[in-house]
């Protein structure tokens, strides 16, 4: 592999991961005030955010040990929360490239990353493919770190002197998902898929079931896309 080419694809991903900073940085500022103010330390919450490095897990960790819940199930809460990276990697795999970095690249595979992956690595030579992904992940990596370690420096100060940032910071990530699907809604089979999605969310999270409301959206979502897309599908749902 050349050097050029290795130039190529990581600042692709660098120019890649740029958006995410919009997201990434409000969110992980919030998530260093919450940890601070949980009793965290700012050293503390910053190595959160570098080893377990996962969005809202780390919100629902910081919230459980805050809680006085037992060790065990805090972290066994995480790891349910991320079963989704169960999916996501899978769906990634027909695009990797045979190298050993992959399995430690895949420390920087966020919801986010993988929308952009899921678009990006189709499209790109595979000489491209692994320093693409690391400058993408890198970018958004380091961004949610720096905006840990802002917050739980001056994050009660920020507050303070803005108070509206404590109403704008929490809707940071849901509008940065919302720019990443808007795309997909130009594809028939991925709007309809959406949709579904979408509404299952909403219709659990108004029921006792609320806390489900999520994993169980992903399911009904990928169970649509598997039909719209098996034979079935295209012989019935595309014939329309």
């Amino acid at each position: 592999m050349s050097s050029s080419t290795q130039r190529s694809g990581l600042k692709q991903g660098v120019l890649d991961g740029l958006p995410l900073l919009g997201g990434y940085i409000p969110v992980a500022i919030s998530f260093g005030v919450i940890a601070v103010q949980a009793g965290f330390t700012t050293l503390e919450a910053t190595l959160i955010s570098v080893f377990i490095y996962a969005g809202a897990s780390q919100f629902l960790l910081v919230a459980m040990v805050a809680a006085g819940s037992p060790l065990w199930l805090a972290v066994c809460m995480t790891m349910l929360v991320n079963v989704r990276h169960v999916v996501y990697a899978p769906n990634l795999v027909p695009y990797l490239t045979q190298s050993k970095a992959w399995p430690l690249l895949m420390h920087g595979l966020t919801d986010q990353i993988f929308a952009i992956a899921h678009t990006r690595l189709p499209q790109m030579a595979d000489a491209e493919k692994v320093d693409w992904f690391k400058g993408v992940s890198l970018v958004a990596w380091v961004s949610w770190i720096a905006g840990t370690a802002l917050g739980g420096i001056a994050g009660d100060s920020l507050a303070q002197k803005w108070p509206v940032l404590d109403s704008v910071m929490p809707f940071a990530l849901p509008a940065l998902f919302l720019v990443l699907l808007a795309p997909k809604f130009s594809n028939k089979t991925w709007s309809l898929t959406l949709l579904v999605t979408i509404t299952a969310a909403l219709l659990m999270a108004l029921t006792v079931i609320k806390n489900a409301a999520i994993p169980m959206a992903a399911l009904c979502g990928a169970l649509t896309f598997f039909i719209l897309t098996s034979n079935f599908g295209r012989k019935h749902f595309h014939a329309n």
